[in-house]
């Protein structure tokens, strides 16, 4: 199925409040659920990051449906700007597996310039930096799966 109606069908699903949308196109189907969620927080202290995780409620059988990450404001946290993650995937540091990263600690980027990798849907999508500086911290691992918003990097 074409990744633009795909698209289309979530934000159909999102605006009207409908729970369940279910499209087969000859051997193709998808189906989309809505689910009124609670908020559930844990505490990731090694990370310094404070994650809330929405559950569905008591006939999920504990699945997690959505997680916002939200940079805790203890002291790790760096003045600079944060490069947010765009989409929800997987985030790499480098083009290959092994192969050199885009980016170090240290390292001065300008604007424009790839940062990272993060591959979502089988797609490898390049994410680069919106402002010209150095790169004083890298939030992610190599091989972690990333939220919309979650934040990435540091540039100051």
């Amino acid at each position: 199925m074409d990744l633009r109606k795909l698209k289309k069908l979530i934000d159909l699903v999102q605006e009207s409040g409908i729970a369940e949308l279910e499209v087969k196109e000859g051997e193709e189907s998808v189906r989309i659920t809505r689910a009124v969620s609670t908020q559930q927080t844990v505490y990731l202290p090694q990370a310094g990051i404070n994650m809330q995780a929405a559950s569905a409620g008591p006939g999920s059988g504990g699945r997690l449906l959505a997680t916002e990450i939200v940079a805790d404001a203890g002291p790790a946290a760096v003045d600079g700007h944060t490069v947010k993650s765009p989409m929800v995937g997987t985030f790499y540091r480098s083009a290959t597996p092994g192969g050199k990263a885009f980016v170090d600690i240290g390292q001065a980027v300008s604007e424009g310039e790839t940062l990272c990798i993060i591959e979502a849907m089988k797609l490898m999508n390049e994410i680069e930096a919106d402002k010209t500086g150095v790169i004083k911290q890298i939030l992610a691992e190599n091989g972690q799966a990333v939220e919309y918003g979650q934040p990435l990097f540091v540039i100051g």
